[in-house]
């Protein structure tokens, strides 16, 4: 029996803002500790003791792909696929795909499908109860779904209530998924004992997954394989027809299949695999702080930070000294461009400061003020009327597109390393504290032939400085077909 990882990496995580934006999500994130949540996705199966196939399945969007492929070859992932979304589907299409990418090379795994950004503090634990879900899915070609053993009435979460116990093992049959609750249900359910936190990991053979997909929600069936079979492969991409795919429906993995299983037994049975690993979903501040260590008084503090005479709160510093007196049950979190200030119970509220922004028309909802690129990255330092700054960093043996902008002009001064730069018909080297000029209109390229990163200062100037007015005519990460 071969286990084959799916990482499911393309939400949002707006409650998380700021600190989690639209181009830069919490999956990819350090929020816990030194690596992302990505990456302890992936570090989670770490010496399992099972067969388990080392080409990780990764479905995302078209956004994130460069830097999750960073982030997978930083923890030593070198051969990872990679499922690019032309638009956002929820999980049903996406486990779609990766089941129809595993089908595509002849095989037929158990699937096990994890969410890119959720927190579990039991690796042990985990494994057991993924070993359990394998034998459950291998074994009768059950629908498996994992429960987390519930703390507290939580009315955040769905539920899923356990069935009959299944003889000589810890999993039980799936009795029926629930929506969100109201405090006395969720008290009552917690009373019980019979139901679980719905945790959104799964296991089935990729076989099993597209034959009850295909009875039960035969549209998104339909959609995905038209949209897989216009597929190309690039690198370690693989990107789909995009007409195909925007007429895919979109659905979950519960509504598309799980919760109907009850009324089609035919498709297969659910199991449900309890897990009691110290899971968190990491879906708000509140969450974050209830993962925490905290300190005598109940604080949680992450970067440079003093507490005084507070508890109970979470302060998030991300850029600069954030000093929190006479703070009780709050949240503060600051990065380079914002700083939100919340009551924690409050936290799930979050989200409408992020609806605002985008009915606003201002970045900060989806943007950083450090934003990375295929390259490199960029951090804007400033910005007024008719100018910006820029500090650009790019990466060894990296370039820009070969680009020109319509409404600006640029100046470059070289900080570290050696730049190559193209501007019209010239290529030409710059060094440390040389510098040169892009007038408007001209094209040019910014390439790092050296071993080190390149840094450079970028002063912007002009009626319009947008990251739309950039027209490209060659670029090797594929960007001119977006």
């Amino acid at each position: 029996m071969t286990i084959r990882a799916v990482i499911l990496s393309g939400g949002s995580g707006t409650r998380l803002w700021p600190a989690s934006r639209e181009a830069f999500p919490k999956q990819l994130l350090s929020l816990t500790g030194e690596h992302s949540l990505l990456q302890e996705t992936v570090a989670r199966l770490d010496g399992f003791d099972g067969e388990l196939d080392d080409r990780l399945l990764v479905a995302s969007n078209e956004e994130y792909r460069f830097i999750i492929a960073e982030q997978l070859r930083q923890c030593g992932v070198e051969n990872a696929r990679i499922v690019l979304e032309p638009v956002g589907r929820n999980t049903a299409p996406a486990l779609t795909l990766a089941a129809l990418s595993t089908i595509g090379e002849g095989n037929d795994p158990v699937l096990l499908v994890m969410p890119a950004d959720h927190v579990i503090a039991d690796r042990a634990a985990f494994q057991r109860a993924i070993a359990e879900g394998a034998r459950q899915a291998a074994g009768s070609g059950a629908l498996v779904c994992f429960g987390i053993v519930p703390g507290r009435a939580e009315t955040g979460y769905g539920y899923i209530r356990a069935g009959a116990a299944i003889a000589g093992s810890a999993a039980s049959e799936l009795a029926e998924f629930v929506e969100k609750p109201d405090a006395e249900t969720a008290a009552s359910y917690v009373a019980s004992g019979a139901y679980f936190w719905n945790s959104g990991i799964f296991m089935f053979r990729a076989s099993v997954w597209l034959a009850a997909l295909a009875s039960l929600r035969p549209d998104i069936d339909a959609a995905c394989r038209a949209a897989y079979a216009g597929c190309t492969e690039d690198a370690d991409f693989v990107r789909l027809d995009r007409a195909a795919f925007e007429a895919c429906p979109s659905d979950s993995i519960d509504y598309a299949v799980m919760e109907k299983l009850r009324d089609a037994p035919q498709l297969g049975r659910g199991v449900l695999v309890p897990l009691a690993a110290g899971w968190s979903d990491v879906g708000s501040w509140d969450a974050l702080w209830a993962v925490s260590a905290h300190d005598a008084d109940g604080n949680a503090a992450y970067g440079d930070t003093l507490l005084c005479d507070s508890r109970g709160t979470l302060v998030y510093a991300g850029h600069r000294l954030v000093a929190a007196v006479g703070c009780e049950d709050m949240v503060v979190a600051e990065t380079a461009d914002a700083v939100l200030v919340a009551p924690k119970s409050r936290t799930q509220d979050v989200r409408k400061v992020v609806e605002r922004l985008k009915a606003e028309g201002r970045s900060h909802g989806r943007f950083h003020r450090k934003v990375f690129r295929p390259w490199g990255w960029y951090d804007s330092l400033d910005g007024g009327d008719r100018f910006q700054v820029k500090r650009i960093v790019v990466n060894p043996g990296a370039s820009l597109s070969l680009q020109m902008h319509h409404h600006r002009a640029e100046h470059w001064i070289v900080v570290r390393g050696t730049a190559e730069v193209s501007r019209g018909e010239e290529v030409f080297l710059l060094s440390e504290n040389e510098s040169t000029y892009i007038p408007l209109g001209i094209t040019h390229r910014l390439f790092n032939p050296g071993l080190l990163p390149l840094e450079i200062i970028e002063v912007q100037s002009g009626a319009y400085l947008g990251e739309d007015d950039i027209v490209r005519f060659e670029d090797k990460y594929g960007r001119l077909r977006q």
